[in-house]
């Protein structure tokens, strides 16, 4: 670390974007349970390599983030690079829906093969927001239905289709509550504040019993609501009481997919063949490209020709080749194995480096990983000392008591060992 941190080029850049950028983030970031002024001044960050960031007062920081979870590759990771280069070489911009690129095609399928069916299609989006809305409208097409079960603590984006479903703030749907769809029944998510699934199931049993149900839909593993995994068949009992009910299920994995959570879909490793599934994040390796990826039998609600879901950039050849060496990168190098093997010994190494009395759980699946504290204040002091050793770690939690790891895939034991070790001091400070 160069300077203290925050650094005075972080301070004057700062005070610049204060200026121009909408004051929700500001604002949000002095809301938090227990922060101060050093709280509200961020690290502006210049550049970034590997696993590393470089702020732009030269100090650099282990990336336990990760672009919310989206630099699945590590930042500048040469395949990607490489793609990207040759793709601009090429043909930077197509015409979407109209005429499609080659590249374009080339991506759709290899993602329709990621279907639990092997054999789904694709519709291309730009957000993990618009590929949850294009999934709910997916549904209503495919069953002629207009209502949805979603659960407590589930993120799903904010557009406002998704905002509709969003179970995480209540805060986030308020005020345009009035705009939203009403259809939406939540349901509470086995482990968060206690849920069984047993309570989680007989709501959604009842919530399906009025008949106009489109679909459920599921974040297969709880990210931003605290990486709260659900118990062992959960998600197959749900997409069975869909399926009998008439509704269909669709699985959110656009945090969780492509290796995060140790698997090409957590929904599919955990028994639930979802008729829709979200792809995201880590899908462009940094770049904004996600996917509604459907069976042929829900996508077939489209083919009546009324309407469409689609974007300029949508599909952008510049987009789909990020996603092209994402996918070839991610089974070349193994690294959704390597999530999975690196994500279970890095459990191991928080619990036993982190037994301390403000730790109250270490937990997910693959290299998503949410470390509850005793509170939020504690979690915010958490990530500002972690900050001041040189390590970029955001919290998450309904409630932002729970710091959320998600690292590039290329992170290693030893990173881990020494985030985990720096934490502990920081704990035993406080």
């Amino acid at each position: 670390m160069r300077v203290t941190v925050p650094g005075p080029n972080s301070l004057a850049h700062a005070e610049r974007a204060a200026v121009v950028e909408c004051p929700a983030f500001g604002l949000r970031r002095v809301a938090r349970p227990g922060a101060n002024a050093d709280d509200a001044a961020p690290i502006v960050l210049a550049r970034a390599s590997g696993c590393e960031l470089i702020d732009v007062d030269g100090n650099r920081y282990l990336d336990f983030a990760a672009g919310f979870g989206s630099v699945l590759l590590g930042h500048g990771h040469p395949s990607l690079k490489r793609a990207l280069r040759d793709q601009a070489d090429t043909l930077i911009q197509g015409l979407g829906d109209v005429f499609s690129s080659d590249v374009k095609i080339a991506l759709m399928e290899s993602l329709a093969a990621l279907h639990p069916s092997g054999h789904g299609q694709v519709l291309l989006t730009q957000s993990g927001s618009d590929a949850v809305a294009a999934a709910m409208k997916t549904a209503t097409l495919a069953t002629g239905r207009h209502g949805f079960i979603a659960f407590d603590g589930a993120y799903h984006g904010l557009g406002f289709g998704p905002l509709a479903a969003c179970g995480f703030q209540a805060s986030f749907r308020k005020p345009f509550a009035p705009q939203l769809s009403a259809h939406v029944q939540f349901c509470p998510y086995p482990g968060l504040r206690g849920a069984s699934v047993e309570a989680s199931l007989a709501l959604v049993r009842e919530g399906l019993r009025c008949g106009t149900v489109a679909a459920v839909l599921v974040e297969p593993l709880l990210g931003r609501g605290g990486c709260i995994a659900p118990p062992a068949g959960f998600l197959a009992e749900l997409g069975r009481l869909a399926h009998e009910a008439g509704a269909l299920l669709i699985a959110d994995e656009v945090w969780t997919g492509l290796g995060r959570t140790g698997a090409w879909l957590k929904s599919e490793v955990d028994g639930a063949a979802a008729d829709i599934v979200c792809l995201g994040k880590g899908l462009g390796g940094g770049l904004p490209i996600s996917a509604c990826v459907a069976s042929r039998e829900a996508m077939a609600g489209w083919s009546r020709g009324e309407t469409i879901h689609t974007s300029t950039h949508a599909g952008a050849p510049l987009g789909c080749a990020a996603a092209l060496a994402v996918l070839t990168t991610l089974r070349e190098e193994r690294l959704v194995e390597r999530a999975r093997e690196l994500g279970n010994r890095a459990q191991g190494i928080l619990r036993e480096r982190l037994a301390h009395d403000r730790v109250v759980d270490v937990r997910g699946a693959g290299l998503m990983i949410g470390i509850e504290l005793d509170s939020a204040a504690t979690a915010l002091a958490a990530t500002r000392h972690l900050l001041r050793r040189g390590f970029v770690v955001v919290t998450g939690g309904i409630d932002g008591a729970t710091l959320t790891l998600t690292p590039p895939l290329t992170i290693t034991d030893a990173d881990i060992a020494s985030l985990g070790a720096a934490l502990r001091e920081g704990l035993d400070a406080a």
